[in-house]
């Protein structure tokens, strides 16, 4: 689908550290023009357990882009300005990391720790932008708005009281902005609209009780906003290593779990995205659209003509593969359904789509 996160932060707060644990990258630098990028797979227990069924030539899960984003600079040391926020804007999401760890290494403007500080700075470097962009489109629609087009006269408002609260320090995202405003300020493409999923970037398991962690974790649910726990030196670690060597190094660090896996699966899920499948001696894929997409739109992404020539959509829940072990079975058993152009595609529906050509 071609969907991305942008991976943001304050410098020193271990951004890097956390996109090569994401990504297996490995990366030591930023390229030349400041960016990394990596598709990575999004982790789904359910495409390994189809995948065991049918025995399949291809295994494809699903996707999204990871953009490790230069981070910002503190105060009085000079930002990056709008050249990064000129690729966040391009983002979907944001995945923010924030420093809950102590670092000596770090330098002395970096030293203090403090959650509510750097989100702050950073949300005001996105606020920064975002106020360049509504004054552009409020004095581009103001002379038709005062000519009596009372439509645009609507839609300069809402970008003013948009602008106006974003002067106040409050980012769009957390502004309970109305569909008619939301409407409005859509092809600004604000960056502080963007939905948020914070990192708390800790040390080791026992750093995840700490103080800081506890500061980040408010801060979030006062805009309704998740918090993922990431050891970010010990993920990288884990990353490197050979998947049958994984299990044994994480039981020694006390995870039970990777908290990439968490950390993707919640981007994903912010993202307001599900997931289906197409299943098949060739090949099983899981394909995404968003949530409450109908069924020739979820067909789309298997292939335009799909869409265009959309008949039905025979589907199968994951579950009831599962349990009956087959798809034969699941016919039998009466739980195979066909549905119309109507019908809103499922998270783990398994699909067969009829189409006509031309």
């Amino acid at each position: 689908m071609g969907l991305s996160c942008g991976l943001i932060g304050m410098a020193s707060c271990g951004k890097t550290v956390v996109f090569n644990a994401i990504t297996a990258a490995g990366v030591p630098s930023h390229d030349a023009a400041g960016m990394n990028r990596a598709i990575v797979p999004v982790p789904d227990s359910r495409v390994a357990r189809l995948a065991a069924m049918y025995h399949p030539a291809k295994v494809v899960p699903s996707t999204l882009e990871v953009v490790d984003i230069p981070g910002i600079k503190a105060a009085g040391n000079g930002g990056h300005g709008f050249r990064s926020l000129g690729f966040i804007k391009d983002t979907e999401a944001l995945l923010h990391v924030v420093r809950c760890f102590d670092d000596g290494s770090v330098p002395f403007e970096y030293a203090t720790i403090d959650p509510q500080r750097d989100i702050e700075t950073v949300d005001l470097e996105l606020m920064a932008a975002d106020s360049k962009t509504l004054e552009n489109k409020t004095s581009r629609l103001e002379r038709k708005a005062r000519s009596g087009d009372k439509e645009t006269a609507r839609e300069v408002a809402a970008c003013q009281k948009v602008y106006a609260a974003i002067q106040q320090g409050i980012p769009a995202r957390r502004q309970g902005l109305t569909a008619q405003e939301l409407a409005a300020v859509r092809d600004c493409n604000l960056a502080s609209l963007k939905p948020v999923l914070y990192i708390a970037n800790v040390k080791s398991v026992a750093d995840g009780g700490n103080g800081h962690v506890a500061a980040l974790k408010e801060l979030a649910r006062a805009e309704n906003a998740e918090v993922v726990l990431v050891c970010g030196k010990d993920e990288a670690d884990i990353s490197q290593l050979e998947e049958k060597d994984r299990p044994e190094f994480m039981r020694e660090l006390g995870l039970t779990e990777s908290s990439m896996e968490r950390l993707l699966t919640a981007a994903y899920r912010m993202l307001g995205l599900i997931s289906f499948f197409t299943v098949g001696e060739d090949e099983v894929r899981a394909w995404t659209c968003r949530k409450g997409d109908k069924a020739p739109v979820a067909a789309g992404k298997i292939h335009s003509d799909m869409e265009k020539g959309f008949i039905r959509m025979e589907v199968i829940r994951y579950e009831d593969i599962i349990e009956l072990g087959s798809e034969a079975a699941v016919a039998k058993a009466g739980r195979q359904r066909v549905e119309g152009r109507d019908y809103e595609v499922k998270d783990g529906d398994i699909v067969t789509v009829r189409f006509g050509r031309g």
